[in-house]
């Protein structure tokens, strides 16, 4: 069985779930979302789901879709309480575990949603900005990271800007991410410096460094990510995610418009 990039990625978010958590999902993050659902399905079916998206906590999750995400959050909450509250209230409370995608991080699992190039004001690429990011990531301990392309775009000696705190100095409270998956691997952060623990299927070591901008350190066992399950592929394609919203994260250029297209065509 063919297993692709984005397929790793989502049973690695899955198992790193635990039944009877709290979980956030940010803004346009179907990968993770797909991860959540199929956790929800396997081994944690009761998970509780928070979200930007209406600031609402939920047990029931709708479907993955892009035209209608907010039924997810609005139709099916337990409750609604708004932005503020949720800053205020429910993240420092109930410390939810939450993926975050970075733009640029560093070794120490700092990063970058702000923007490319040293000048603010006239950057060469403008991000989609932090959000809460500098917030949360100052006070929450289960934090994780995911990268759907690994480069040297995305994995740098130094940052532009920093948007969340890593395995920081600087830091008061709480910890830096546990975790970072990319397409090509998994990373912890041991000491607080970005380590291999394993590589996916197709992947390798030599790869995963050609493609860091830094040194990665190999942990003591680094090994070769276990394969997804044959029921955790069969949810995802045609339960979970049959539309496959979840590649467009993975995706750029024309690739991603026709695949969009396709989506909405076809009711998602």
């Amino acid at each position: 069985m063919d297993i692709t990039p984005d397929e790793m990625m989502v049973v690695c978010i899955s198992r790193q779930l635990c039944d009877g958590e709290v979980v956030t999902q940010g803004l346009a993050t179907p990968l993770v979302t797909a991860g959540y659902l199929l956790a929800r399905r396997t081994h944690a079916p009761h998970l509780y789901f928070t979200s930007a998206i209406g600031q609402g906590m939920c047990r029931q999750p709708a479907p993955l879709s892009i035209s209608r995400v907010e039924a997810l959050w609005l139709d099916r909450s337990l409750s609604n309480i708004g932005f503020v509250r949720a800053a205020t209230e429910i993240l420092p409370s109930l410390r939810p575990k939450e993926f975050f995608r970075p733009a640029q991080v560093d070794v120490h699992g700092n990063f970058n949603n702000i923007s490319l190039g040293k000048n603010y004001h006239r950057p060469r690429l403008r991000l989609p900005g932090t959000g809460g990011i500098p917030d949360v990531t100052t006070f929450l301990n289960d934090v994780f990271l995911y990268v759907p392309r690994h480069s040297r775009i995305t994995f740098v000696p130094q940052l532009d800007f920093c948007a969340g705190l890593g395995h920081n100095e600087a830091r008061m409270q709480g910890s830096g991410p546990k975790l970072l998956i990319s397409d090509l691997g998994q990373f912890d952060f041991f000491n607080g410096s970005m380590r291999l623990v394993s590589y996916h299927p197709g992947s390798s070591i030599d790869l995963i460094q050609k493609n860091s901008g830094f040194p990665i350190d190999l942990a003591p066992h680094v090994m070769e990510t276990p394969s997804p399950s044959a029921e955790e592929i069969s949810l995802l394609r045609n339960e979970i995610d049959p539309l496959g919203i979840r590649r467009l994260e993975t995706l750029g250029g024309a690739a991603r418009k026709d695949l969009l297209r396709f989506i909405l065509a076809n009711g998602g």
